[in-house]
C-alpha cells in the first residue's frame, strides 16, 4: 500500500479501542481529510461481557459480535495480523490470509498516524498441563466451545458405569475469581443444573463446581462488601470456592490445588486475568513495568508524536483517581473529619508527585469501561491534530461495576450504592445492552432474552462444529480403494 497525499491512520486491532475510535473518527472527518485503514485479525469485535451468556445458551453467538465492516463502512478493513513496526520509516508489517495459507508477501502498510490497540492475551502461567487441558475465555469460539464441552461431560457421565470417567466427567474447575471467572461459572453452572432434568442417571447433587482463587476474596471490582454477598451466594448454590489457593498442576486431567487436594476433572477453565498483546515488545517503544505502552494523558506514546494508543496495550495514567488541585474539594471532602483531612492531603501532594514523573500515578485498568472512553478522547485528539486543534487530556471516574452470577442472580455497585440479587443482575443486562455497537445487535439480543423467557433453554451440544470435515473425511477414507500389489 503506498502512501497517498491524504493522511492515513493505520489502526492496529479491531476490539473496543480499535473499532470505536476508527468509528468516531469516520462519523466526524470527511473522506477527503484522512485515509482510516483498520487491521485486525478478526472481521469482527466481540462484546466480551456477553460472552457467558453466549456460553450459556442466552444469547447466540453470532450476535455477541459485531462485523466491522457493516459498521466502519467507510475505513479500509484488513484481515490480518501485524507482526513488526518501523516508526522511524513509519511502516507497519502485515500478515494476512494469503500470507500465512497460500506463502506470500507479507503487507507493508505506511502510515501518517499510528493507533497501536492490539488488546491483550491471557495471562498464563508455567503450570504442568495447562496448555494441554485448560480452557480459556476470552472469544467466541472458546465461549461456546466451553459450552458443548460441559454438554457432552454430562453426556459422558450419563453412559458410563466407571466411577472414576463420571466424577472427573461431572467436576468442573474454574481458575480465577474476577470478572470472567465468576460470570462463566455461574452462568454454565445454571445452565448444567437445568440440562441434568432431562438425563435419567444424574441428578444436580452429582455435579460438582470449584473455583480456585489466590487471593482472600472474588469480584474486587465491585467491593468487598458485594465480593463477600457474591462468595455466600455462590457457595449457597454449593459450589466450592477455594480462596487463597493456587493451581499447582492439572496433568493427566487431575488438577493439584495447593492446598494438597486433588480433583479428578476434565473440564479446567483458565480466566487468571490478561496480558499486553506480544506485538508491544517487539515495537521498540517505552513500556511500563507491566509491559504496557507508556502513553501520556492524551493517549498520546511517550517519545513518539504520531503513534497513540489506549486500552488494554496502554498505561494509561488515572487522572481521575487524583483530584485536580485547582478545583474546588468535592463535596463532603473539608471538614469532614479524618476522611476529609485525608483527601486535601492527597490533593496538596499532587504537586510533588508531578515533579517526580508520572510513574507514581495510578494506571486506568484494562477494563471495557475505560477503553471506551479512551477510544473518544484518542479519536477526538486525532482529529484535533489534523485540524490544528487542543488535545484534551482522559479523565474518568468510574460510575460503579456490574456482575452476574447467573440467571435472576448479580451484584451492581452504582455510584456507591450497593445493589444485590434480581436488581443488580436487570441493571448488570440493561447496562450492556445499551454498550453493546449498533442497534441492530441491541435488537436482536433483547429479543433473544424475551423468547428465552418464554420458552425452555437449548441444551443440545453442537460440538462437531469445531470438526466439521470430520465425518466427511472419515467417509471419504473409508471409500478409497486399496493399492494395487
Amino acid at each position: 500500500m503506498a502512501r497517498t497525499s491524504t493522511p492515513r491512520i493505520l489502526v492496529i486491532g479491531g476490539g473496543y479501542v480499535g473499532m470505536y475510535t476508527a468509528l468516531r473518527l469516520q462519523r466526524r472527518l470527511k473522506r477527503h481529510e484522512a485515509d482510516i485503514v483498520v487491521v485486525e485479525p478478526q472481521p469482527y469485535m466481540t462484546y466480551q461481557p456477553f460472552l457467558p451468556e453466549a456460553a450459556a445458551g442466552s444469547i447466540s453467538p453470532r450476535h455477541v459480535v459485531v462485523p466491522l465492516r457493516r459498521v466502519l463502512d467507510q475505513c479500509r478493513i484488513i484481515v490480518g495480523e501485524a507482526r513488526a513496526i518501523d516508526a522511524d520509516k513509519r511502516t507497519v508489517t502485515v500478515d494476512t490470509l494469503v500470507t500465512t495459507e497460500e506463502g506470500g508477501n507479507a503487507l507493508e502498510i505506511p502510515y501518517d498516524y499510528l493507533v497501536l490497540a492490539p488488546g491483550s492475551v491471557s495471562r498464563t502461567l508455567p503450570v504442568p498441563g495447562l496448555a494441554e487441558n485448560g480452557i480459556g475465555f476470552r472469544t467466541v469460539e472458546e465461549a461456546i466451545g466451553l459450552r458443548n464441552h460441559v454438554l457432552e461431560q454430562l453426556d459422558i457421565a450419563s453412559s458410563t458405569r466407571d466411577a472414576e470417567v463420571r466424577e472427573a466427567a461431572l467436576t468442573f474447575v474454574f481458575v480465577g475469581g474476577g470478572y470472567a471467572g465468576v460470570e462463566a461459572l455461574g452462568e454454565l453452572e445454571n445452565m448444567a443444573r437445568y440440562a441434568v432434568r432431562y438425563y435419567h442417571n444424574i441428578g444436580t447433587d452429582d455435579l460438582r463446581w470449584v473455583l480456585v482463587e489466590a487471593s482472600d476474596h472474588i469480584l474486587p471490582e465491585v467491593g468487598p462488601a458485594l465480593g463477600r454477598y457474591a462468595l455466600r451466594e455462590l457457595r449457597g448454590r454449593n459450589i466450592d470456592i477455594r480462596l487463597e489457593t493456587r493451581l499447582d498442576s492439572c496433568e493427566h486431567r487431575i488438577a493439584v490445588l495447593s492446598d494438597g487436594d486433588r480433583l479428578p476433572t476434565r473440564t479446567l477453565v483458565w480466566t487468571t486475568g490478561v496480558k499486553p498483546a506480544p506485538l508491544l515488545a517487539a515495537t521498540g517503544l517505552p513500556l511500563s513495568a507491566r509491559g504496557r505502552l507508556r502513553v501520556d494523558a492524551t493517549l498520546r506514546v511517550e517519545g513518539s508524536e504520531r503513534v497513540w494508543s489506549a486500552g488494554d496495550a496502554a498505561a494509561v495514567p488515572d487522572l481521575g483517581a487524583v483530584p485536580d488541585r485547582g478545583a474546588a474539594p468535592a463535596p463532603g471532602t473539608r471538614g469532614q473529619g479524618e476522611a476529609g483531612k485525608q483527601a486535601e492531603e492527597r490533593a496538596g501532594g499532587l504537586g510533588e508527585r508531578e515533579a517526580h514523573g508520572r510513574d507514581e500515578l495510578p494506571e486506568c485498568a484494562p477494563n471495557a469501561q475505560h477503553a471506551v472512553r479512551q477510544a473518544r478522547v484518542l479519536a477526538d485528539n486525532l482529529i484535533a491534530v489534523l485540524h490544528g486543534g487542543t488535545l484534551t487530556d482522559y479523565r474518568h471516574v468510574s460510575a460503579g461495576a456490574v456482575a452476574s452470577l447467573g440467571l435472576h442472580e448479580g451484584v451492581a455497585l452504582v455510584r456507591g450504592r450497593a445493589i444485590k440479587g434480581y436488581p443488580a443482575w436487570l441493571i448488570h443486562r440493561i447496562y450492556h445492552l445499551s454498550r453493546m455497537p449498533t442497534f441492530n445487535r441491541k435488537a436482536r439480543i433483547l429479543a433473544e432474552w424475551v423468547l428465552s423467557g418464554l420458552f425452555k433453554r437449548e441444551i443440545v451440544s453442537l460440538g462437531s462444529l469445531e470438526h466439521p470435515r470430520a465425518e466427511f473425511e472419515l467417509a471419504a477414507g473409508s471409500e478409497r480403494k486399496p493399492d494395487a500389489p
